[in-house]
């Protein structure tokens, strides 16, 4: 969630990495991002890709959120070594990095939707 991480501080880091952040969501995974340059390479946390999804002629490789973070760092997808090197470095912190999302324990989100009655979600 894109407000979760921009309080965290973590999402201004990604955007002082790398070149093009994407607003975390599910615009990637219907297809509705903006397009990266003819001939890029990208490596997206999205779920699928076909050719010329996000580009044309477009090298994109899907990856998890830690291989897109060090390969944002390191600025090339990182070797195995290099990856279980970063990995050392973040296992430490993981309880703090790993935190499902409760969205319903989450007061702005009880605020926005929490009036809103489950049977009517279930009938659209």
């Amino acid at each position: 969630d894109e407000a979760q991480l921009k309080k965290e501080g973590v999402y201004q880091t990604f955007e002082s990495l790398t070149q093009h952040t994407e607003i975390p969501g599910c615009s990637l995974c219907m297809g509705n991002q903006a397009r990266v340059k003819d001939n890029a390479t990208v490596v997206s946390t999205s779920t699928r890709n076909f050719p010329n999804r996000l580009g044309d002629n477009a090298d994109v490789y899907l990856s998890s959120a830690e291989v897109a973070a060090i390969a944002a760092k390191l600025g090339h997808i990182p070797t195995v070594a290099e990856y279980l090197s970063a990995m050392q470095d973040i296992e430490p912190a993981s309880d703090d990095i790993y935190q499902y999302l409760n969205f319903d324990q989450i007061s702005q989100y009880q605020k926005s939707v929490g009036h809103i009655a489950l049977d009517t979600i279930l009938k659209e």
